[in-house]
């Protein structure tokens, strides 16, 4: 069946999965499966564990499961990160999609989590197929616009080119730099994550294998959020 979908989200089971009266058991699980991260027990059966003993519906654990990390890793990450304000017009590299999708999320609704190391994650999935969205456009100039008056550099923006439309998305992001003046390049690769974890360039994403493996980070995603978009659905796991 074609997906006719014109807007990021909000799914129709998250006002009851992310109430705030389940918030207290989702943060105990959070807790829970950072815990036994950091004893370095495996992921999957750790957080097969962990919902299982709070009941957790499948959208919860991907929450808990993006929201949580371990101590090291959480240590890891703050020692990298770089704020906006010191980035200094240096140039970033920006993880494509994963910035671009919680941008949209936070735009059209749906719910955004603050996981433990900071960072603001959306449940969205592309399985293989990006489709542009009401708020794709919108959301693509809100990022030159705040990354303009925040006098960043030059961007280089990573899209993944196995995900199909990804090229048309490509030609959309360019034709808004041109308009727009952005110092903007954009390039289609089969695993941007690797270049992403490889470059000198200061890396925007909250993925966690970028997070986990790049010589240093930006949170734009939430910067962009907390200052751009005050009526995003956030859900604070942290």
């Amino acid at each position: 069946m074609p997906d006719k979908r014109t807007h990021r989200g909000p799914h129709p089971d998250d006002a009851k999965l992310f109430a705030a009266a389940v918030i207290s058991d989702l943060r105990s699980a959070i807790a829970d499966f950072s815990l036994l991260l950091t004893k370095g027990y495996a992921g999957k059966s750790t957080l097969k564990l962990v919902g299982d003993k709070f009941s957790l519906t499948e959208r919860q654990r991907t929450a808990i499961m993006r929201s949580a990390c371990s101590d090291q890793q959480l240590t890891s990450r703050r020692s990298r990160e770089v704020k906006l304000a010191d980035l200094g017009g240096q140039a970033i590299v920006i993880d494509g999609y994963n910035v671009l999708i919680t941008i949209e999320a936070a735009m059209s609704g749906a719910c955004v989590f603050k996981g433990r190391d900071g960072c603001f994650r959306d449940l969205a999935s592309i399985h293989g197929t990006y489709r542009k969205v009401t708020e794709t456009i919108p959301a693509v100039q809100l990022i030159g616009e705040f990354l303009k008056e925040h006098n960043a550099g030059n961007c280089l923006w990573l899209l993944d080119s196995p995900v199909s439309n990804s090229g048309r998305l490509k030609t959309l992001i360019g034709e808004l730099a041109r308009k727009n003046e952005w110092e903007w390049d954009i390039e289609l690769l089969p695993s941007p994550d690797a270049k992403l974890i490889k470059t000198d360039l200061t890396a925007a994403s909250s993925d966690s294998v970028v997070l986990d493996g790049c010589k240093r980070w930006v949170n734009l995603a939430r910067a962009i959020i907390e200052e751009k978009v005050p009526e995003a659905r956030l859900v604070d796991l942290s």
